[in-house]
């Protein structure tokens, strides 16, 4: 069983990261860029709120219809999801940068507070979706343990998914404080 495990956990970071990592960087660049000017701010971050409000796990009907294979679906909304939320609050954070003296230590914090509130998203949609669509997948297999009447592998893989989740979000913590310290220690010897 633990073998088998090991596959499914591999198979939801696969779906994680193949959605997250271009949205992250996409909505990075996108919220950088309307965070430039506050007219475009103001606007496009008003804009960009409708598509935010929308639940990534609503979109599935729509792109199971167009893409007509579940893990391309999956995978879209995972994208969806995380690219809202990554170019508004990159955008707010950098905007905030603005405000303070141009401190790179709060765009830091803000930029990563995006790619975190962005995981979340996406780690949150990645399990949503395999438990509707599965066939493979931690959430797949939570909810197969759930129609199997099988309560220890529910729990089992209830733990392995916040373990992973916690785990995502200490890694971004970590590299925000490495690159926080990074732009502290320049800022010294300048």
């Amino acid at each position: 069983m633990e073998n088998n495990m090991f596959l499914e956990f591999l198979a939801s970071l696969q779906r994680l990261f193949v959605g997250y990592i271009p949205a992250a960087v996409l909505g990075s660049f996108i919220g950088y860029f309307i965070a430039m000017n506050s007219m475009v701010y103001q606007l496009f971050r008003r804009i960009f709120q409708i598509p935010h409000s929308i639940p990534p796990i609503a979109l599935l009907p729509i792109t199971l219809l167009v893409f007509r294979e579940s893990e391309a679906a999956a995978i879209v909304i995972i994208f969806l999801g995380t690219l809202w939320t990554v170019i508004i609050n990159t955008a707010i954070g950098l905007r905030h940068f603005h405000r303070q003296n141009k401190n790179f230590r709060v765009a830091i914090f803000h930029i990563f507070h995006a790619l975190k509130v962005g995981i979340w998203v996406a780690w949150f949609t990645v399990i949503a979706t395999e438990m509707l669509i599965g066939p493979k997948g931690l959430g797949f297999v939570l909810w197969d343990s759930y129609k199997n009447g099988n309560i220890d592998s529910i729990i089992e893989t209830i733990l392995y998914i916040g373990i992973i989740g916690f785990l995502l979000d200490q890694l971004l913590d970590f590299a925000a404080s490495i690159l926080s310290q990074m732009v502290s220690d320049n800022k010294k010897s300048s």
